[in-house]
């Protein structure tokens, strides 16, 4: 059961509704490139078709037709437009791009521009006079046309990523308010039975004597003394713990004695530690909770019969942590959910568990917990990794 794994509709409509608009700008300005394109080839026709009679006109027939000449010059003088002539000979016009009447007639440079037209696939249209093939290059407009839809699609990605981020941290601090106000408040009612709990056991201590009943009481009192202990962690959830310098294998072999008495018969644990100095800085009560967490959710997984081993080890200045168990293991494609709040296998619970584990551990202790391997019916191992002090 994963409550949270469904996206949620807004998102899935958001998602789709960007794409359409992408593919719909996309379309509608690559329609528009193409239409202004169209538009300067005719231009460039237009004017390679005038150049032959302004080349042939005497004096007097180009004086009065001058305004006709002038106007055809400066509809075009921002289209870089190279002619080849039948003999060979080139004649360049506004090669840069920028509005100029100059002609270019350098033939080694007008030679390269010719190259790279043709290496980029253009092909040329053939001239009706002046020139037997006129070959142009798209105008600066042109091109800006062209990448729009890429600067829009970056710019929009860059707007999304950043709603959704704020999106996200707004809404994870809230859900970090909840939890915590939910926590504290549980601690608090837990205050009062606990401590009625432990007035009673008081009085069946001083009103019993046989020496077997005494221990089922001290073990009751252990049990809620452990109790006092959980309220004490839901209380400090949401405040910033205090950490201190703590042999890890100390606080393991703790955790394991208090699990082994609570946990079936044939249920085996084992520590290995295989460093000198197994210290770290934790805040002791929020760290045995993770551990307990783990011990339990192994505990369900082997269904009363295996063995849970815990490893300690350093790697680099790292102290690692590895909890393995025999149980029946955890499915690849669940592998990575497992720590989303709402996971969980069993039919009761919230599924907080391993929600909360991580963040104890990479929040408050700045460390690292990941499932490390898991194998269907073999058993599956948990990884914690703290810093060095």
């Amino acid at each position: 059961m994963d409550i949270y794994s469904q996206k949620s509709r807004w998102q899935v409509l958001l998602a789709i509704g960007t794409i359409l608009f992408m593919i719909a700008t996309f379309w509608y300005t690559n329609s528009l490139a193409k239409k202004l394109l169209e538009g300067e080839r005719d231009k460039v026709r237009i004017f390679e078709t005038l150049l032959e009679p302004m080349a042939n006109s005497d004096q007097e027939s180009l004086n009065d037709e001058i305004g006709i000449y002038v106007d055809i010059i400066e509809k075009v003088n921002h289209i870089p437009i190279i002619f080849e002539k039948e003999n060979g000979e080139l004649d360049g016009w506004n090669l840069d791009g920028e509005p100029s009447n100059d002609a270019f007639t350098d033939q080694k440079r007008l030679k390269k521009e010719i190259d790279k037209l043709r290496k980029s696939g253009f092909e040329p249209f053939e001239g009706v006079g002046y020139a037997k093939w006129v070959w142009y290059k798209n105008t600066p407009l042109y091109d800006n046309l062209k990448r729009l839809p890429l600067y829009m699609f970056l710019l929009s990605s860059l707007f999304a990523a950043l709603g959704y981020y704020l999106f996200n941290s707004t809404r994870n601090a809230e859900q970090n308010r909840v939890w915590a106000g939910m926590a504290k408040e549980t601690a608090h009612q837990l205050g009062t039975p606990i401590s009625a709990i432990i007035a009673w056991i008081e009085h069946l201590k001083l009103d019993n004597t046989d020496a077997d009943q005494l221990e089922i009481i001290e073990e009751l009192r252990n049990d809620v003394t452990r109790l006092e202990l959980v309220a004490d962690r839901f209380s400090k959830i949401g405040s910033a713990p205090a950490l201190e310098k703590i042999d890890i294998a100390e606080e393991l072999q703790q955790c394991i004695n208090y699990m082994d008495r609570r946990a079936p018969k044939r249920v085996s644990f084992h520590l290995e530690n295989k460093t000198t100095a197994p210290f770290a800085m934790i805040n002791s009560h929020l760290f045995d909770w993770v551990i307990e967490n783990l011990y339990r959710n192994a505990l369900d997984a082997m269904e009363s019969s295996g063995t849970i081993t815990t490893t300690i080890y350093k790697e680099g200045e790292i102290l690692a942590i590895d909890i393995e168990d025999t149980g029946k293991g955890i499915p690849a494609s669940k592998q990575k959910t497992v720590f989303q709040p709402g996971f969980s296998t069993k039919t009761r619970g919230w599924g907080l568990g391993l929600s909360l584990a991580k963040r104890i551990i990479e929040n408050y202790h700045k460390g690292k917990i990941f499932v490390k391997q898991s194998k269907i019916d073999h058993g599956t191992t948990f990884a914690i990794r703290l810093p060095k002090i």
